[in-house]
């Protein structure tokens, strides 16, 4: 199709979801956990498995459920239209709370404006309600409602979340065989319940990033008692990429495992490519104002003004965005702190706001605007996340004055916003080397009082351009264990260019495993079930279970095809890594199967005389290490 026809075409009418993202998984179903009420269904994914073969004792083995970001793009029961957006989840809840009122109309003057231009029409989403605010004098914040000793709907669907039916785990057992973990100071308890997650959010060492007007939402919570969460990154520029590729670049990371998704457009219709963004996503979105507000002022930053922003934040929050980066930390003094720098100042955010104190020679705006900006977040519910404007953008400038200097200003706006009770986390880095990491944890913890820390890896060398997803999820494995509460992912182009489809892939899986080992090493109650189930199917060769126990099923069994492509090697006790003669672990069953059938006590063995039976057999039987079944 040629631009002239694609233009000619309203996307409200042509735009398709992306068929890959809507495949339902091998072997897996979509469940729905109820909670008090009918409207609070928590998804989950479950896995089921075959029995184990005759040759391992033939038991029965339970399937095994998994968190589930992915909304209804896998649920086969759920028509998928992304014209239309997604059904609603929250509305009758926060109805239910009488604390918030429809407006006429929108409220952002910008906002105004796109909808009455013309030419907009065939990018327009076409099914936009009103948006909601607070009613004056309210707050409708989670941590408002959490201060005042309500349990929301929200906090009740992510305690059921987070818990993932462990106690049928439990009450099979499967929570028995686990290593215990250290958790650095961390209180993971052994069941989560809506009152852990209130007091957590009322405390400020956890968040539900969930604005009023993003009602298609399925709440998450991050907070470092909780699961480590991932963020993946999309947007376009304004060199490329189009809506409906940037909505399949949503779905798709979801798919893999997204907790939430940062839009962080700088191209052409930043407006219309987030409300097509937000009305199909089941996870929050978060974006960095400031980005749109340069593009409203042709990319000068010196012609920024704090009511040109305040109408950026008011637009968005309108739309439904759950948390802003705001770069209120970046203060006229650190600028120069960041002069002998290797690599100066790399975030985006940061470098536009150190442009703009210098040009009028004044302290930030954002900083001396920051109660104006609380009182905005919390009549919608938007989270904080204050942006780390001069995190280092090499290991050579880690952990220095510049970086630290602003973290200290961040944790004294964290205690701005919660005395509005409004939510906040915290960024950070950036590139760091692994001795210098928990030194970024721990700096922190004592600055910001446990607020959650949402990292960007850290990078734990610099000197591989393209492998920047595995510099990135060695600090970020490291910085989960330590106390992270989510890790903003890195794919193999940071650095070099816009990320596709297989980017984003590759760059949620790798921080999929990095959250998930720092949930094992922090004995997060269950974590082990997944890797115990997979590891008893590799040993038991069930290839297909392997595959769909797997993070990422798919280039599992693309690797495994690639040598042993026919069905019957899917139920082969071996693999092309060792080959039929050579697999440990059908040896070792054999060896217990010997063991077994001589009724062999361990501690009363002769050693040698069992080698040489062994042995004598194995000749016998033509010295061969497989055998067919």
């Amino acid at each position: 199709m040629t631009t002239k026809s694609k233009n000619a075409t309203n996307l409200s009418d042509s735009a398709k979801v992306d068929e890959q993202s809507v495949q339902p998984f091998t072997r897996s179903q979509k469940i729905y956990v109820q909670g008090s009420r009918p409207d609070i269904r928590v998804p989950m994914r479950e896995i089921s498995l075959d029995v184990t073969p005759t040759d391992f004792g033939g038991e029965i083995n339970a399937p095994v459920v998994v968190y589930d970001t992915s909304g209804p793009y896998t649920d086969p029961n759920v028509i998928i239209d992304v014209r239309k957006g997604l059904a609603d989840v929250r509305s009758s809840w926060i109805e239910a709370r009488g604390d918030t009122e429809r407006l006429a109309g929108l409220s952002s003057n910008f906002g105004q404006e796109r909808l009455a231009d013309p030419e907009l029409t065939k990018l327009r989403f076409a099914h936009v309600n009103n948006p909601r605010r607070a009613k004056p004098g309210a707050n409708v914040s989670q941590m408002h409602y959490a201060r005042k000793g309500i349990i929301t709907a929200e906090m009740e669907y992510v305690a059921i979340r987070e818990n993932m039916k462990l106690e049928v785990a439990r009450a099979a057992g499967l929570l028995d065989q686990q290593h215990a973990g250290h958790s650095f100071g961390a209180s993971v308890p052994k069941v989560i319940t809506p009152e852990f997650v209130r007091d957590e959010i009322a405390r400020g060492r956890a968040i539900i990033p969930a604005n009023i007007n993003h009602t298609e939402l399925e709440p998450m919570i991050i907070g470092r008692n909780f699961l480590v969460k991932i963020n993946g990154n999309i947007g376009n520029s304004a060199l490329g990429s189009s809506i409906e590729e940037e909505v399949a670049k949503l779905t798709w990371g979801i798919r893999w495992g997204s907790d939430t998704v940062m839009d962080l457009s700088t191209g052409k219709h930043i407006h219309e490519t987030r409300e097509w963004i937000i009305r199909n996503s089941p996870v929050p979105i978060g974006t960095v104002p400031i980005y749109q507000a340069l593009e409203k002022v042709g990319g000068v930053a010196e012609d920024l003004t704090w009511e040109l922003f305040r109408d950026t934040l008011i637009e968005q929050a309108e739309q439904g965005v759950d948390y802003f980066t705001i770069h209120a930390g970046v203060l006229l003094r650190y600028v120069p702190l960041t002069a002998k720098r290797v690599t100066g100042i790399v975030s985006r955010g940061g470098s536009i706001m150190a442009k703009w104190c210098l040009a009028h020679h004044k302290e930030n705006f954002l900083y001396t605007h920051f109660e104006d900006i609380c009182e905005i977040m919390k009549a919608y519910d938007v989270s904080f996340s204050l942006g780390d404007g001069l995190r280092p953008g090499s290991i050579a400038d880690a952990n220095d004055e510049a970086q630290f200097g602003e973290l200290e200003t961040l944790g004294e706006l964290t205690k701005i916003a919660w005395k509005h009770d409004v939510q906040c986390m915290i960024e950070g880095p950036g590139h760091v080397p692994m001795q210098l990491i928990k030194e970024n944890m721990d700096k922190q913890l004592e600055c910001c009082d446990e607020a959650p820390f949402y990292t960007l890896g850290p990078l734990t060398t610099d000197i591989a351009p393209g492998y920047d997803h595995i510099t990135s999820g060695i600090g970020a494995a490291m910085i989960g264990w330590f106390g992270c509460a989510m890790l903003c992912y890195v794919t193999p182009k940071e650095h070099l260019g816009l990320p596709n489809k297989d980017d984003v892939k590759t760059g949620i899986i790798t921080y999929k495993i990095a959250a998930h080992a720092a949930d094992l090493a922090k004995g997060h109650p269950g974590a082990q079930i997944r890797d115990n189930a997979l590891s008893k199917a590799r040993f038991e060769f069930r290839w297909e279970d392997q595959f769909n126990l797997g993070l990422d099923p798919d280039t599992a069994r693309s690797y495994h095809d690639e040598t042993l492509p026919k069905d019957s090697a899917k139920v082969a006790h071996f693999c092309s890594m060792c080959g039929p003669k050579f697999c440990s672990m059908k040896i070792t069953q054999e060896v217990r199967e010997y063991a077994a059938n001589q009724r062999i006590e361990a501690v009363d063995v002769d050693v040698a005389q069992g080698l040489a039976e062994q042995a004598e057999r194995f000749k016998k039987e033509g010295s061969q290490l497989y055998k067919k079944v």
